[in-house]
């Protein structure tokens, strides 16, 4: 899929912002959207922007099936909506890999979502990851290695 226009112009207005230019930095990023239907999409990257989402799951053998790299501590992500609109960057600034069944509550406040406990948490991300294994032809379990990542906003239009 191609990339839409927004998600290299709020790159380049970040890059200005912190006085580097898109030739001459080092920095890269990539760009997604959270979870795997519209409503979620656009739902998650609205909490991130109102600042109530600050950290993400994502299933371990679901990254290596797809030979994605584990989140690295300072890589730089566009959030986009679930259309590919651009909504905000994120700077990534912790991960951990543990297993699913010893996600902490304060981790699952973190993310932000539902009434942000942890029986929440469990529930949603369950489903998810349930879903997501089956189509790989793998399924879940509480034991399942999950990244947990931390992140900051670093920039986005008001």
């Amino acid at each position: 899929m191609n990339e839409h226009i927004s998600v290299k112009k709020m790159w380049i207005d970040f890059l200005s912002t912190i006085g580097e230019n898109e030739e001459t930095t080092e920095k890269k990023y990539s760009s997604w959207y959270f979870c795997n239907n519209e409503k979620d999409a656009n739902d998650l990257a609205e909490l991130v922007k109102m600042g109530i989402k600050k950290a993400t799951t994502t299933s371990l053998w679901g990254l290596e099936h797809d030979k994605e790299p584990v989140p690295q501590v300072g890589e730089y992500s566009v959030i986009t909506d679930w259309n590919g609109v651009a909504m905000c960057i994120i700077q990534t600034a912790k991960v951990d890999i543990m297993p699913f069944n010893q996600v902490s509550s304060d981790f699952a406040a973190t993310e932000g979502e539902g009434d942000k406990s942890l029986t929440y948490w469990r529930k949603v991300h369950k489903k998810f990851f349930t879903e997501e294994l089956k189509s790989r032809g793998m399924k879940f379990s509480d034991e399942m290695p999950v990244v947990c990542e931390e992140f900051n906003v670093v920039f986005q239009y008001y």
